[in-house]
């Protein structure tokens, strides 16, 4: 059975846009800028058109276009006039819109063509930063709303994998310059969202140390294993939804008991490290609210 998601709610439509449902109405009603099909029982559903439409309206908007006057504009002029005014300044807003609609609409030709453009502006950290982490923050919060479903997800976060093995693989040939730490980098059991971990494999790298990546869903036993091979060891693990907020704690401690000893250490990132009782926070284990937090304490 085809399940994928290709009509919306107008909640929908404001989770994926930011313009308010009773605003988005207003505009239907007043300018008539959507037209919006009904069910039999009169509620209001779009597709992926009006879906296209309403982000650019909101660019257009967001640049001082009075939503009277766009009412008025020929459909087919809309997107060129988005073309046009796309700068520096609104190219971050535009691509994050053009990424949205190449995962509704599983368009990779989309996906690559703006990650090109942005290539040729941006250096790759630039549009990890700018685009790709304020795109994630806004997929995990529409996947929880049911906005969209888990198959935009899995499609836009594989083609983001790509760029993102692609620009670590030329850096991995480097001989690391730093030997005082190893790093080493997993998700704890049952955790499979790994964009950011695999992120932070790259700036570790361009920092000069050595990683060994072990992505998803590791067990304990598997950090326990590298401690007879390597010394002085920064685990980093990073928790997005695993493990659940009731078990951080004991997760934490058993890391603390059974892996760390006096050489190694525990850097811990993710939504869930909110969590963690930092009363029980000992010398080796430290937490960190951000990517940004976590690669600028390397130059430290």
């Amino acid at each position: 059975m085809n399940n994928i998601k290709n009509t919306f709610s107008i909640k929908d439509l404001e989770n994926l846009s930011g313009i308010k449902a009773h605003t988005i109405r207003i505009w239907e009603k007043r300018y008539n800028v959507l037209e919006p099909m009904r069910t039999e029982t009169n509620i209001r559903f779009y597709d992926l058109a009006c879906l296209q439409k309403l982000l650019n309206i909101t660019l257009l908007h967001e640049y001082g276009y009075k939503i009277s006057k766009i009412s008025k504009m020929p459909v087919e002029k809309i997107p060129d006039l988005v073309r046009e005014i796309i700068s520096a300044r609104s190219a971050k807003t535009h691509a994050i819109s053009s990424f949205k609609m190449a995962m509704m609409n599983f368009d990779q030709t989309l996906f690559f063509k703006t990650y090109d453009e942005l290539l040729s502006e941006k250096s790759f950290k630039e549009i990890f930063y700018d685009v790709v982490i304020p795109l994630m923050n806004e997929i995990g919060f529409l996947w929880q709303t049911d906005t969209i479903t888990p198959a935009h997800e899995h499609f836009i976060s594989y083609l983001i994998k790509q760029k993102l093995l692609i620009n670590t693989e030329k850096i991995q040939i480097l001989e690391p310059r730093k030997k005082d730490k190893l790093f080493v980098l997993y998700l704890p059991m049952n955790e499979i969202h790994e964009l950011g971990l695999m992120y932070l494999n790259y700036e570790i790298i361009s920092s000069g140390y050595k990683t060994i990546y072990l992505g998803e869903s590791v067990p304990t036993e598997s950090l326990k294993d590298l401690k007879n091979y390597f010394d002085n060891i920064v685990f980093v693990c990073y928790m997005t939804v695993e493990p659940e907020k009731i078990h951080v704690n004991n997760y934490v401690k058993s890391i603390q008991d059974e892996v760390l000893d006096d050489t190694s250490e525990l850097w811990l990132i993710g939504r869930m490290t909110e969590y963690y009782d930092r009363k029980n926070e000992k010398n080796n284990i430290s937490l960190f609210s951000s990517i940004e937090q976590l690669v600028n304490s390397l130059d430290n």
